[in-house]
């Protein structure tokens, strides 16, 4: 059972939860708006046909302060947020849809950033800026970054490299036998990435066309979604949705590392302390997956969007890492708590600084 929603806002300090209803396009979407102390909330728009309202409550929630963490782990001053659309994009979604999320959106005036994420597109971000600019991920003709997946691919990457010096003692991949599930936008190219490394991949989707292009492209093995976890494999990576690593699949994983872009891919803090107990390195997923969100929010900086810049930004996710890593060792904790404890340290220092001269804390900046 779920907890009471203000109470479970309470917990986690939570600011705002908005409710948008729209009779005449069918809208039916809720905002969640974690933090704004390093900035305004920004979050990815996910549209999904939830089993209940409920659902998308609790993923927007737990979505939005994923997003808190992820930016000021990432060096990134932003705060928390998240949009979800209660429907099945390939059907409901509609120009009329979007527009009436836009006009809800820009009614917050600026408190709420959004963006592109699971079953959204540039395209979809193009028809909310009509309506509203507290647009992040946008086309490059909008004045955007353009696709963000390759960034969010590389980052991840990054950290299955940074995971695998900790195991073995060096970023090397090839040769390591990787458990794929997931061939979304950016699981597809942390595929191609993986397989140029020379890693021996195995793939599984609900897609089945997803798989062939995969099977025709890359000549990979594919499993069935249910049997992705219990593959002889060195890696787990999981680039779909959340909580995968849960009371039922843990037992099945024969991986040595869990690393990949999913968000929220614990289903409850307590598997983080199972898989350490396991001697599983987890890639802490809200800095494994920050490479889109870091190239994407560039244009944010003094001098506009410099992709060598943002990029070089995504590259250092291999560091951050292993900066959990060694807060995790140094703190005998851990590493979702350490990530934690980096971003939640971060946060407090440039409060305080706020608080004495609010004039001092940059906002939309990216810090190298």
């Amino acid at each position: 059972m779920s907890p009471k929603i203000l109470d479970y806002m309470r917990q986690y300090k939570y600011k705002k939860l908005v409710f948008c209803n729209d009779a005449s396009s069918g809208l039916r979407a809720i905002i969640a708006i974690h933090s704004t102390s390093l900035g305004p909330a920004t979050g990815g728009l996910r549209m999904w046909p939830y089993a209940s309202e409920e659902e998308a409550i609790f993923d927007a929630l737990r979505l939005a302060r994923g997003m808190t963490y992820k930016y000021a782990a990432a060096g990134v001053n932003l705060g928390g947020g998240k949009a979800v659309i209660i429907g099945d994009p390939k059907r409901d979604k509609s120009e009329a849809l979007l527009r009436a999320l836009g006009r809800f959106i820009d009614q917050l005036g600026g408190e709420y950033m959004t963006g592109e994420d699971v079953g959204t597109t540039l395209d979809d971000m193009e028809v909310l800026f009509s309506e509203t600019n507290h647009v992040v991920t946008l086309p490059k003709h909008c004045g955007g970054a353009g696709d963000i997946a390759p960034a969010t691919a590389l980052g991840s990457v990054a950290a299955t490299k940074a995971c695998a010096n900790r195991v073995w003692g060096k970023d090397e991949l090839k040769g390591r036998k990787i458990a794929l599930q997931g061939l979304g936008a950016v699981g597809y190219k942390a595929l191609r990435m993986l397989v140029e490394e020379g890693a021996q991949v195995v793939v599984a989707d609900v897609d089945s066309q997803k798989v062939d292009a995969a099977l025709a492209e890359f000549g990979v093995k594919a499993v069935a979604p249910a049997d992705i976890y219990k593959q002889d494999v060195d890696i787990f990576a999981p680039y779909a949705l959340g909580a995968v690593i849960n009371d039922e699949t843990i037992p099945q994983l024969r991986a040595k590392i869990v690393a990949g872009s999913a968000n929220n891919i614990l289903a409850e803090e307590r598997h983080g302390d199972e898989l350490e107990r396991r001697g599983i390195v987890y890639a802490v997923d809200y800095i494994a997956n920050s490479g889109g969100t870091i190239y994407d929010t560039d244009r944010l900086r003094k001098g506009g969007f410099q992709p060598e810049r943002a990029m070089a930004n995504v590259r250092k996710i291999y560091d951050r890492i292993r900066e959990v890593f060694r807060l995790a060792e140094r703190d005998h904790i851990p590493c979702y708590a350490a990530a934690d404890r980096l971003a939640e340290e971060r946060i407090a220092a440039l409060e305080a600084v706020r608080l004495l001269d609010p004039a001092k804390l940059p906002q939309n900046v990216t810090r190298s």
